[in-house]
């Protein structure tokens, strides 16, 4: 049961929001501060109060349940004008998180002390709104103007410490916060009462030439979405019109916001995201416990696995061909690992102690402590089912075995070992140390446990797991086999590489399809190409000129030569000798081009996912439609402001 506690120790008052699990701010919490302010006003003994929450964090935003539903008062920005204008001071403490209403209420409060693991944010833009509760104008009163739109539009969190360094919190507890807090308030409760954020100036007012500077900046990096550019104007003009008017604009656009159709698609993926990995069979199922985990094959993609598996507190054993092959596992992972030192996510002392919780070794016996081993080796059956034999001598007999192929039939790879029903595939994304999807594999005989360690072994390596059932691709790769057809047919019918590329980034794409395969690199669909081609329909339409590109030994970005050609520094230019092979192709097949308008080609695409999906959805590959939606989101960049390609096609 949610509630608002008011206690107090001596001559300050402590009220304490219990509303179990994120402390949300809904009608009765609101509500509750409100009662809680009016008693702390009306006891002249009082002379500060303390806000602080009860559980693992902070305000961590609204209330869910009530989106879609007319609102009760009092409504958040009233709560937090109540705040600002009680007559005793009042403090925010913070743990967990404050996040979206959380931080707007913090900035309402006249100080904020924050526990060192605090993370404060305002994360509106990721659900396609805008702060609604005067975020886009205190902030501003408060942290230079770049780092709260910074804050705003970016929709990530800050540390404590960062949040301490920019003026957003007074100070930073590393002990006890409560303790903290009640030290802080006997500082300050001889204090005039600080005067309100709304009627401070900004800490900055950028001019002219600035604003647009942001603007750019800021529409760069939203690639179609509209939130941020709104949070912008709506920062500018709390900045440059007043308070005042900078609320009013703010409601008055988050509003618009709320029933847009791109916040409509992004809270379609947030739920999505949230209720995947939910399997009902699951409930009650123990997994098993994992200590060490196994990763077979260094390269780019096991030692992708291996630096998640080491930052998410595992032990790992790498193993390898060679004693060569080990040391550049080792230098893979160590890189990984230093990228992850240089953009702070851990520190010298943790960098050093998860280099020494990996060992590499050229023997599979140094896996027999191994509570889960994932093979990340060529994707060749013949090389996997080496793999799994000595898997299958080695390791011992609860141990989950897994597979990262893309492509290959785990249920073949699981019904040549001792344990079958502890078989199952784990489908990361490169670089894996980074990308959130993981697909977990469901194989015909795995059992009810093996499937439950996977998926809290994705969780706790803070991946979106997706379950999904064995056919040649999975659910992504099949899907972007599908659709790359549809490219691949629009190139001999007219268009060319850099033109369908083109339509997809102003679709919303961080990266076309031909642009993307040059990056993974050309060989690798090409392998899958001749896998399948014993198998291949003979009056299915063929089309052969990534064929003919490896065939000129052009595999992509790492050589310089792919779809496009590369210079020194690494940049795409559209090459005459491709279009001029495009062209070529067209005409030996009597195929008589056409121009394709941006419409045309994401349309062919959007209707290749659509079908492909629906194919999947009838096999039973995917659990349901946002199954789907998740998988493209997060693995293969389809825009995020639009749901998804089921939830988009379904919606037109």
């Amino acid at each position: 049961m949610s509630t608002v506690s008011l206690s107090t120790e001596n001559d300050i008052a402590i009220i304490t929001i219990d509303n179990p699990p994120i402390n949300a701010t809904s009608h009765g919490i609101r509500q509750g501060i409100v009662t809680a302010l009016d008693q702390i006003d009306a006891d002249p003994a009082i002379k500060v109060a303390i806000l602080i929450c009860a559980g693992k964090t902070f305000i961590a935003g609204a209330d869910v349940s009530e989106f879609g539903k007319p609102p009760m008062d009092p409504i958040l920005p009233d709560v937090i004008k109540r705040l600002e204008t009680t007559l005793k001071p009042v403090i925010a403490a913070i743990h967990g998180h404050a996040l979206g209403g959380g931080l707007e209420v913090a900035l309402g409060c006249h100080y904020r002390i924050a526990d060192k693991g605090a993370k404060l944010g305002l994360p509106e833009v990721n659900l396609g709104l805008i702060p609604g509760a005067g975020g886009t104008v205190r902030l501003p009163r408060l942290v230079p103007v770049k780092d709260a739109v910074t804050m705003i539009t970016g929709g990530k969190p800050v540390s404590a410490n960062r949040a301490n360094e920019i003026g957003l919190l007074d100070a930073v507890c590393h002990g006890d916060l409560r303790d903290a807090a009640l030290d802080f308030a006997r500082t300050v409760m001889d204090r005039p009462r600080p005067i309100e954020l709304l009627r401070q100036s900004p800490v900055d007012v950028p001019n002219g030439d600035q604003w647009e500077e942001i603007e750019a900046t800021v529409r760069k990096k939203a690639r179609g979405q509209i939130a941020p550019m709104i949070a912008v104007q709506a920062i500018q003009c709390g900045i440059e019109q007043g308070a005042s008017e900078g609320l009013t604009h703010e409601r008055e656009k988050f509003v618009v916001l709320r029933d847009s159709d791109q916040s409509k698609a992004l809270r379609h993926i947030f739920f999505a995201e949230r209720s995947v990995g939910k399997l009902p069979e699951l409930s009650g199922v123990a997994p098993r416990p994992l200590h060490e985990i196994g990763v077979i094959g260094g390269g780019i993609m096991g030692a992708g696995i291996a630096t998640a598996a080491l930052l998410a507190g595992y032990a790992v054993v790498m193993i390898e061909r060679d004693d060569d092959a080990c040391e550049r596992g080792i230098a893979n992972v160590r890189h990984h690992l230093g990228g992850s030192l240089k953009r702070g996510l851990i520190d010298q002392t943790k960098h050093d102690h998860l280099l020494g919780d990996l060992i590499s070794s050229t023997d599979y016996a140094a896996l027999a402590n191994c509570d889960l081993v994932i093979e990340a080796v060529f994707e060749d059956m013949s090389v996997k089912h080496d793999v799994f034999g000595k898997l299958s001598q080695h390791c011992k007999s609860d141990a989950v075995l897994a597979s990262n192929t893309s492509y290959l039939d785990i249920n073949d790879i699981a019904a040549q070992c001792a344990h079958p029903e502890r078989v199952i595939g784990l489908h990361f994304f490169s670089p894996a140390h980074v990308m959130k999807l993981l697909e977990v594999v469901r194989t015909d005989q795995a059992d009810a446990t093996t499937l439950a360690t996977a998926m809290q072994f994705a969780r706790k390596l803070g991946k979106i797991a997706v379950p999904c059932g064995v056919c040649d691709g999975f659910i992504g790769n099949r899907i972007m086999s599908a659709y790359r057809k549809q490219c691949e047919y629009m190139l001999e019918d007219g268009a060319l590489p850099h033109q369908i590329d083109n339509a997809m980034v102003k679709f919303g794409f961080p990266m076309g399809l031909f642009a993307m395969q040059d990056m993974a690199g050309l060989e690798i669909s090409w392998a899958t190409r001749k896998r399948l081609a014993p198998f291949r329909d003979p009056s299915e339409r063929y089309v052969a000129l990534g064929d003919y590109l490896c065939e000129m030994d052009r595999f992509g970005k790492k050589n310089g030569l792919g779809w496009y050609r590369y210079d020194e520094n690494g940049k795409a230019h559209p090459d005459p000798d491709v279009d001029a092979l495009v062209i070529a192709e067209s005409e030996k097949k009597g195929i008589t081009r056409r121009d394709f308008t941006d419409a045309e080609i994401m349309d062919n695409i959007l209707d290749a996912m659509r079908r492909e999906g629906d194919a999947i959805l009838a096999k039973g590959i995917a659990m349901n439609a946002d199954a789907i939606d998740v998988v493209m989101v997060n693995g293969y960049g389809f825009p995020r402001h639009k749901g998804g390609p089921m939830f988009l096609t379904q919606k037109s």
